[in-house]
């Protein structure tokens, strides 16, 4: 009985005999589910993310899994799913790094698994997420001094002449420092110039926001990290 119902309605007797049983079903179906919770919680591990995220990469790799099993050789069906992934991306916002290498990896877990290596696919996950937590907790890649590296946005009056009115502030205060845009702002009342600097002393901003607010008329000033992430997935 249970074998009629999960049988394809345009299934030949031939493809029937090579039907995937419920159990073998249930049990891949498990295991992805089990590797992308563990994929989930070694991204938590020293990363920011959100809990649309986090729910992803745990229902991924069951995802991915059941369309491996479903097309099953089918060649014709493959392509087909093939173009839906492409398709996917442009639904989704710009992402980092470490959020499109974890949607591989969860990916890559459920392909393995839909394709029967389920001793395999827990491997994997099990290798790649302890080389993941520890690269962030050794802070691999990262660079020793990169919290002086800053963005300097100072906001001046349009009667001011910007061209070289801080330099001998920011000589002070920084090893280099470069104008990189000059905009207005305020229905054209106000000049926006963004500096990127890097600090000689990661201390003393506060003594380099206050000589600034004696050039710029106290309007506002503000650094922030010279790397920010505008969209997350």
């Amino acid at each position: 009985m249970l074998n009629t119902i999960f049988r394809g309605v345009f299934d030949t007797e031939a493809q029937a005999a090579s039907m995937i049983s419920i159990g073998d079903f249930i049990l891949c179906l498990v295991v992805s589910l089990l590797v992308g919770l563990l994929l989930a919680g070694t991204y938590t591990v020293k990363n920011r993310y959100t809990k649309s995220f986090l729910m992803t990469l745990a229902i991924l790799p069951a995802v991915v899994c059941v369309v491996i099993m479903m097309v099953n050789g089918n060649i014709g069906t493959g392509v087909a799913v093939a173009g839906t992934f492409s398709l996917v991306r442009f639904r989704s916002v710009p992402g980092t790094a470490k959020e499109i290498c974890a949607i591989f990896l969860a990916m890559c877990t459920g392909l393995i698994a839909g394709m029967g290596y389920l001793g395999y696919a827990v491997l994997f996950a099990l290798v790649l997420s302890g080389i993941t937590v520890a690269y962030n907790c050794f802070d691999f890649g990262s660079k020793k001094q990169e919290e002086r590296y800053k963005v300097l946005h100072i906001t001046i009056p349009e009667d001011l002449d910007y061209t070289g009115v801080f330099d001998d502030v920011l000589t002070e205060y920084t090893q280099t420092h470069a104008l990189e845009q000059v905009k207005t702002t305020n229905m054209g009342s106000l000049f926006k110039l963004t500096y990127n600097i890097v600090l000689r002393n990661s201390e003393a901003e506060k003594e380099l926001i206050d000589k600034l607010r004696c050039r710029n008329g106290n309007l506002e000033i503000s650094i922030s990290q010279k790397e920010t992430v505008t969209y997350e997935l």
